[in-house]
């Protein structure tokens, strides 16, 4: 692992790329959410995400599995907190290996387990005043 966090600040994505040079990596993969003007069909007006304070821990715990179940070299992921704006980057992950296949299916597992098992939820405010909370237990 090189990068893990979580953030209340803007992410920066070379942050992220800087932090996985290898000269062994012959691929890197990067995967980057960002937020959207929609979603469910209805405009978002407003967003903000909350971590759980054992976040931190579980997206550390999710990339040593992802470390070992893979055949990488690196691997980073830095989600971010507090109130977003479209267009606004709310996670970046990334992982190296010495061929692509490898790094494609470490970030692919590395999102997803991610979206499943680390407790950062979203609560959405869309354009017509309803509200929604997701990944909430």
């Amino acid at each position: 692992m090189r990068l893990v966090d979580i953030r209340d600040t803007p992410l920066d994505v070379a942050e992220v790329v800087d932090a996985l040079g290898d000269a062994g990596a012959g691929g890197l993969t990067l995967f980057i959410g960002q937020v959207r003007d929609h979603d469910s069909g209805q405009g978002v007006r407003a967003l903000d995400y909350t971590a759980h304070p054992t976040a931190l821990d579980r997206l550390t715990e999710v990339c040593h599995r992802v470390a070992r179940e893979h055949d990488v070299r690196g691997v980073a992921a830095v989600h971010r907190v507090g109130a977003l704006h479209v267009g606004d980057l709310a996670v970046v992950v990334a992982t190296t290996a010495a061929h692509r296949g490898d790094a494609f299916a470490a970030s692919r597992a590395l999102i997803d387990e991610l979206k499943a098992e680390v407790p950062i939820w979203k609560h959405q405010v869309f354009e017509d005043g309803t509200e929604e909370w997701v990944g909430t237990p």
